[in-house]
């Protein structure tokens, strides 16, 4: 399935499955069926997505050499756009319901409280990977490219310490994706690089 009708009918059924979680908040929302905190759960629910599918790019690499199938990573790509998608949401919720577009307070808080500083720059470090991640900017960079996208492994170990520095009692979900985590970048120090597109 390198390429052809199987190949498109899989991304498509992958891009449709992306979608399936802001579907479902949306619906949450307009059935006014978020809970008693329904800003906490559209934060919570846009986060816990951006980090599954930031964790699911890192996958490809490994289930592509793993398996020996090229489809992983032309699903790359895709993963981590949608992860980026999730966290921006994530972001537009932070800045709009939780602070009303108060800019001198969202600047205080980046700057008092280390998850939420952690976050940002995970957000930040993204946005040039999101706007990298297309074969013309291959093209463009050559070495750069691959240089400036293993920004992503970063980027992991930033959502998954504001994951695990947000929550206050239950750590044992951050700590699952935490472990989910060291285990794909020890696999990236075992193994060479293996070239391909979009995030690694």
């Amino acid at each position: 399935m390198s390429g052809g009708p199987g190949m498109r009918v899989l991304r498509l059924g992958v891009f449709l499955l992306g979608l399936v979680p802001f579907a479902w908040l949306a619906w949450l929302t307009w059935q006014q069926q978020l809970g008693p905190e329904p800003v906490e759960t559209l934060t919570h629910g846009t986060g816990d997505w951006a980090l599954r599918f930031l964790l699911l790019t890192l996958a490809m690499t490994p289930a592509r050499r793993l398996t020996g199938r090229g489809e992983f990573i032309r699903l790359r790509r895709m993963l981590g756009l949608y992860a980026f998608f999730y966290l921006c949401l994530h972001f537009a919720i932070y800045l709009w319901l939780e602070h009303a577009f108060d800019w001198q307070e969202i600047q205080r808080d980046i700057l008092k409280r280390p998850y939420v500083t952690v976050g940002f720059a995970a957000w930040v470090l993204m946005i040039p990977l999101a706007l990298t991640s297309t074969q013309a900017m291959m093209r463009r960079l050559g070495r750069r490219w691959k240089q400036l996208h293993r920004l992503v492994y970063v980027i992991a170990i930033l959502a998954v310490l504001h994951f695990l520095w947000l929550v206050k009692a239950d750590l044992r979900e951050p700590l699952l994706y935490g472990a989910v985590l060291v285990l794909l970048l020890g696999l990236r120090l075992r193994w060479q690089p293996v070239r391909g597109r979009g995030f690694r």
